[in-house]
């Protein structure tokens, strides 16, 4: 593992949605009792989740090749609800419009990991922190004040007007920082954001979620680049970084 962190950091961003909150359980709880109302209470919450999330990526892939303009992740999430519902035996159209809404902000009551606000609160005396999330600004506010995330500034995605792993996201966010790429450290405990943030100039902490997709996980359990920091979890990270 690496020693020590590397000089001349003056900001540590952070990917959110699996590295500082654990989104499966999260959503896997608000939807339980939703599906339970809705005639599929034997269904998997856990699955639902998963299900769910799975299409996170296609719907970010229409807004990242320019077939649609950006639109915020809530939009997409709120979408992406009445798409994976018929799985599930759900006819969205059955559903009232104010329970979709409120399931669709479980993505705000996310609980953190319970090593993050901790080791947060310690890198904070030393440098900025912010979340590099592909989640829109009042999602990460409201994730924040509900779990205590300490954050410096809220960042990422809608103030970049892109989604990672497009260049711009972590471009613009240095460059709102008015910092040079190499002043910033991505945390993330995905290797391919890492890689995304590497090639344009960032630096990088890798941190595992080894839980992020429940049992059986086989993505993510270690790092695959050459990252600047490998850390066990937010606190070994924050030692690392002399706080």
């Amino acid at each position: 593992m690496t020693a020590a962190a590397p000089e001349g950091v003056r900001a540590l961003v952070f990917d959110v949605f699996g590295t500082v909150v654990d989104w499966r359980s999260g959503v896997a709880r608000d939807a339980a009792p939703f599906l339970a109302r809705h005639g599929a209470a034997g269904a998997d919450p856990a699955a639902f989740a998963d299900a769910w999330r799975r299409r996170y990526q296609p719907a970010m892939d229409e807004v990242r090749s320019g077939r649609r303009p950006y639109t915020r992740l809530d939009v997409l999430h709120r979408e992406n609800l009445e798409k994976v519902l018929p799985d599930f035996g759900i006819d969205p159209a059955r559903v009232p419009a104010a329970e979709l809404d409120d399931l669709n902000l479980a993505w705000h009551r996310l609980d953190p990991w319970p090593d993050s606000v901790a080791g947060l609160t310690r890198l904070k005396t030393r440098h900025i922190i912010a979340p590099l999330s592909n989640g829109n600004i009042v999602l990460m506010l409201d994730m924040a004040k509900r779990a205590g995330l300490p954050w410096d500034a809220i960042l990422g995605a809608e103030v970049a007007q892109a989604y990672k792993p497009q260049p711009e996201a972590y471009l613009r966010t240095a460059e709102v920082l008015a910092m040079r790429p190499d002043e910033v450290c991505l945390v993330a405990a995905h290797n391919n954001d890492l890689a995304a943030a590497q090639r344009c100039g960032l630096r990088t902490a890798f941190v595992a979620r080894p839980t992020e997709h429940g049992p059986g996980q086989t993505k993510d359990l270690r790092p695959e680049g050459d990252w600047d920091v490998v850390a066990r979890d937010f606190l070994d990270l924050a030692a690392r970084f002399g706080t």
